[in-house]
C-alpha cells in the first residue's frame, strides 16, 4: 500500500500549518499520484518556485513513494482571500 491521502495531509499540517488544505488522491487509491491545494503563511515572499520546493520538503518521505504530485495552488492566506472574493463577484455576475 502506498502513501494515503491522510499521510499527505498530516505531513504538511504538521509542517506547514495551512489555514487551507486540499489533497486529492488521483491515482484511484493507490496513493502514487496526488493533486495538492494549500495555503499557508510560510509562502509570504516567497516565488512560485521557493513555494513548491517547501511543500516538496515538507513531502520528503511521502515522495519516495508518489509517483506525480500536482501543486494546483501553494497561496499565501491573503492571496487565498482574494481569490475566493474573485471567485466570488465572477460567479454572481
Amino acid at each position: 500500500m502506498g502513501v494515503t491521502k491522510e499521510q499527505v495531509e498530516s505531513s504538511l499540517k504538521a509542517k506547514l500549518n495551512p489555514s487551507h488544505i486540499e489533497v486529492i488522491d488521483t491515482s484511484g487509491g493507490c496513493g502514487a499520484s496526488f493533486v495538492i491545494e494549500i495555503v499557508s503563511e510560510q509562502f509570504e515572499g516567497k516565488r512560485l518556485l521557493e513555494r513548491h520546493r517547501i511543500v516538496n520538503a515538507a513531502l520528503e518521505e511521502e515522495l519516495k513513494e508518489i509517483h506525480a504530485l500536482s501543486i494546483k495552488k501553494a497561496v499565501t492566506p491573503e492571496q487565498w482571500k482574494q481569490q475566493q472574493e474573485s471567485n466570488q463577484s465572477n460567479s454572481a455576475a
